[in-house]
């Protein structure tokens, strides 16, 4: 015969000051957790959404990055003849060579920040999708005009269409603003390629990207690029690019994410055991009487356990709805790769809070599992006796 649920719940409304006290610090843990882990998805989901399946992104053979690598002017056209490059609707290969650098600009919040200045062709919104003009227009070809990401606009000064944004020894016009579907290119500016070249890299890109006829073939892409003696180059899958440029900083934020919810989490168990071991010796008299009546002590010990379980639920429940208005919330970090800023929006799964809900179970298992042990090893007789 089982203790009914019934019975812990009358038992955590008698201790309300120290059942709100113990489901509060695990919640605070729950938060830290979730938004930390929430952060990481975040970081990792802007890197990712950059890149698309459907391209190739070449980099001087032997480069890591962007900015180490450097291509001739006659690379692109070379790309452009390939058979398995993608036409447009016009019939034109969508290849987009590009210029990348990185700039120090000042923080409308203060502080300098590196930002990365992308030179685009023509055809570069046809390669990459997702990519659309929010306000204003695009820049014109031959001018020293650029277009800035939705989220560096926020974060920046002089970045509102019409102004003048000063960077490489000039005046730039700001004409658009774009957006990404949220990835990392909303922290760049974009301009035209020929116009950054002088000023930056002389006459070299630093990439070129372009789309696949069929994403499939592009194993057999990669080694006829690799082997083209004329390009010298490495031909990345754009998404894994991307997603491997995000895979050093989003382990070491979920590994702090750990580490501090794991020592705030002590705290939280030591608070559990403290009110289980409270309760216990609170209700000897009545651990008495359910053995009396029948009740086993494994069923007193498991009664123990899910009342720490209970308490540790709804700190969990709690912490997670404190974590939801973090969804959304745009921060910033550095892109290792590049040395340069990224702002990303946090991202609070139904898996990160489903973990964090876990967390808080796990806290409540542990902090409850000695008091119960002790609760079960009463002897009745003593037990009756206590006043």
């Amino acid at each position: 015969m089982k203790i009914p649920i019934a019975y812990n719940l009358r038992s955590l409304r008698a201790r309300p000051v120290s059942t709100i006290a113990t489901a509060a610090g695990m919640a605070l843990v729950v938060l830290v957790f979730v938004a930390m882990t929430s952060m990481a998805e975040g970081f990792r989901s802007a890197l990712v959404a950059t890149g698309s399946a459907e391209n190739v992104l070449l980099l001087r053979k032997g480069a890591d990055a962007e900015m180490s690598s450097a291509f001739e002017r006659n690379a692109a056209n070379i790309v452009s003849a390939l058979p398995f490059v993608a036409e447009g609707p016009d019939g034109q290969r969508l290849v987009s060579p590009e210029v990348y650098v990185v700039v120090g600009l000042v923080r409308t919040a203060g502080g300098m920040a590196n930002v990365v200045i992308r030179g685009i062709g023509p055809r570069a919104l046809l390669v990459r999708k997702g990519i659309k003009l929010i306000d204003g227009r695009m820049f014109k070809p031959g001018s020293n005009e650029v277009i800035v990401g939705k989220t560096m606009a926020l974060r920046f000064p002089h970045t509102t269409i019409g102004d003048q944004l000063h960077f490489a020894g000039r005046d730039w016009a700001v004409v658009g603003h774009f957006s990404a579907q949220g990835s990392a290119f909303e922290s760049e500016v974009w301009g035209e390629n020929e116009q950054f070249m002088p000023v930056f890299r002389g006459q070299a890109f630093q990439s070129i990207t372009f789309r696949m006829k069929d994403p499939a073939a592009f194993p057999g892409i990669k080694k006829t690029i690799e082997a083209e003696p004329r390009l010298f180059a490495d031909a990345h899958l754009e998404v894994e690019f991307y997603t491997g440029q995000s895979a050093a900083l989003t382990l070491i934020l979920k590994f702090i994410a750990r580490f501090i919810a794991g020592i705030m989490a002590i705290g939280a168990v030591l608070g559990a055991v403290n009110t289980m071991y409270a309760a216990v010796a609170s209700r000897s008299r009545e651990i008495g009487v359910l053995v009396t009546l029948g009740f086993e002590p494994r069923h007193v010990l498991v009664s123990f356990v899910v009342e720490a379980l209970l308490i540790s639920f709804v700190g969990g429940l709690l912490g997670c709805l404190a974590s939801i208005p973090f969804n959304g919330l745009v921060t910033s970090t550095t892109n290792f790769s590049s040395f340069s800023e990224i702002a990303f929006a946090f991202r609070v799964t139904p898996a990160i809070l489903l973990s964090g809900l876990i967390f808080a179970l796990v806290m409540g298992f542990f902090g409850g599992l000695l008091p119960a042990r002790r609760a079960a090893r009463q002897r009745p007789v003593e037990a009756l006796r206590e006043v």
